[in-house]
This record gives C-alpha cells, structure tokens and sequence, in this order.
C-alpha cells in the first residue's frame, strides 16, 4: 500500500509521509532487518508503530513546549555522551555517521531535556515508594531473595582438551599431584596458580573463582569443592577440562537474603515500576485528549 500524504494530522498539524519513512528506514537500518525482505503487513505494522511514536513525540513536544533547559545543562548531557567515547574524534565520527551535526545534537538533547522536566512535572510524587511498599514486595515474593550454599574457591588447571592422548592426561595428572603437594605444604595458592594454571586468565586472577552455587560448575569440580572444608586442597580433581587443584576459602550456607541489605534494591525496582506506569498513564491520557487522524488503516 502506498502511503498517503500527510500520513497523519495530530492537532491540526502534518505528520508527512516523508517524515514516517524516514524514521521508519532508520529504525529498520537499526534493526539490521532489511526492508526488502518485509512483508506488506510487516511493513504496515512498523508504520503503524513509528506513527504512533511520532505521534506521541509531537504530543509531549507541545505540552513540554513551556519548560526551560540551560546550556549548562545541555553542555552536562552532551558531557556525559561523550564519556562513552574513548577520544573526541570517535564522538565527532559518530556524529557524522548518525548524519547528526553538533548543532542538532544540542537541539535534539535541549528537547529531550524538556520533555523529561515537563513528565516529571507531571508525575510530581506518583513514583514514590515507602519503605512499607518495598517491606511487603519483600514479604510477597520471599523465594526471589533465597540464596543456595556456596562456597568461595581458588583453582590450578592443567588442560586436557578432547583430542588429547592418554599418555598427555597422565602427565597433566602428575603435574597436577605436584603441584597439590607444593600447596597442602603451604606454598601461596595465588601464587602458585599464577605459575602453574593453564587456566586463561590464571596470572591476572590468581586462579580465584570467587564464590558460587554448585549448579554453576561441573558436576566433579562442584562435588569436590562442596565436599571440602574451607581452608583445604584437594587431590587433583578430572572433568571435561582436565587437572584441576582446587582449595575452598570460605562457605556460605543456604539461606535467605535480609530485608536491609536489598532494600534500595527493591525500592529502585518499584519506583521504575511506577514511573513506567505513570508516564504511560499520562501519554494515554494526552492522546486521549488530542484531536488525531491518520490515514493508516487499522490494525487487527
């Protein structure tokens, strides 16, 4: 279906055909889908979807129309984007790529700032939540915030890889029993892990695996560690990578997680929660309230 011309009216105001396929090839390039290889419905339905979006993007425009944003804060934001960069000149490359000058950079920021002060506005105390709402999501859903056993545990790994002969599993073995020996006398673990593991990353972590629930690892390494007592080495350990020395620092038995310690946690959970309902409470309402006719038939 050909798209008609203006796509849309939202208050009086021209939503054109230009600007929906425009938007619409940006967020199908976005995507990595190709347009070609859409169906017409699916092509109608990613209309619909950046119409609908573009839509809400002139509602909110005109109500945050009124707001006031500072250079300062624009120069905060742009500050912050380009701390995502590793230099200067990968920010201005980007820019260039988005087909974006600094000029409409700041634009584009400056509006986006004023729409987020006028939501605010908007919203006021809606997202609050008290410590009595967070109390009873922690109550509510108790299972969320059960621990299993885990134990903290450092590791030295000879590899074995599939094709690996037997004659080459039991030289690993025997490194493995040496390097046991070398530890059960009190050599450092970290250090000896750093001269021994073939594990990739052993020289930087010092063969540290911190803690872990025993359906995190394989079935014999998990079985041995569990089965250890903190502060002992094991005898070399084979699964599907190898030799493995392992020496368990500390356990932490089952159990479940105190309110205060995932507190905030649960508060910054609820309040996205109801900051999402709020906005979206407000653009219904916006909407609602708007004069909108589109020239898209409507969906099923």
């Amino acid at each position: 279906m050909e798209l008609k011309d203006p796509v849309a009216k939202v208050n009086g105001e021209d939503i054109t055909k230009a600007q929906v396929v425009e938007a619409f090839s940006v967020a199908v390039q976005a995507s990595g889908v190709k347009a070609a290889d859409l169906t017409p419905e699916q092509k109608m339905n990613g209309y619909r979807q950046i119409l609908d979006e573009l839509i809400m993007d002139k509602l909110v425009a005109k109500a945050a129309a009124g707001e006031t944003v500072s250079d300062a804060d624009v120069a905060a934001e742009i500050a912050k984007l380009k701390k995502q960069f590793p230099s200067e000149e990968a920010f201005q490359a980007q820019l260039k790529e988005a087909g974006q000058s600094p000029e409409k950079l700041q634009t584009a920021i400056s509006t986006m700032l004023k729409q987020q002060h006028w939501m605010q506005s908007q919203i006021k105390d809606g997202d609050q939540i008290t410590e009595a709402d967070a109390k009873k999501f922690y109550d509510t859903n108790t299972e969320e915030f059960k621990n299993p056993e885990t134990v903290k545990a450092s590791h030295i790994l000879f590899l074995v890889n599939k094709d690996d002969s037997e004659d080459v599993s039991k030289q690993k073995e025997a490194a493995a029993k040496k390097a046991a020996v070398r530890a059960k006398k009190g050599e450092d673990f970290s250090k000896l892990a750093k001269e021994l593991s073939e594990e990739p990353g052993a020289k930087e972590s010092g063969g540290d695996l911190g803690f872990f629930a025993k359906d995190r690892m394989v079935p014999e390494f998990a079985n041995a560690a569990f089965g250890q007592k903190p502060g002992s080495i094991s005898d070399p350990v084979k699964t599907q990578f190898g030799w493995h020395v392992i020496k368990v620092t500390e356990k932490k038995p089952a159990g479940t997680v105190p309110f205060e310690e995932v507190k905030d946690q649960i508060t910054a959970y609820l309040k996205s929660a109801k900051q999402r309902e709020a906005v979206q409470a407000i653009l219904k309402k916006l909407k609602d309230s708007a004069q909108i006719e589109s020239t898209l038939p409507a969906g099923n």
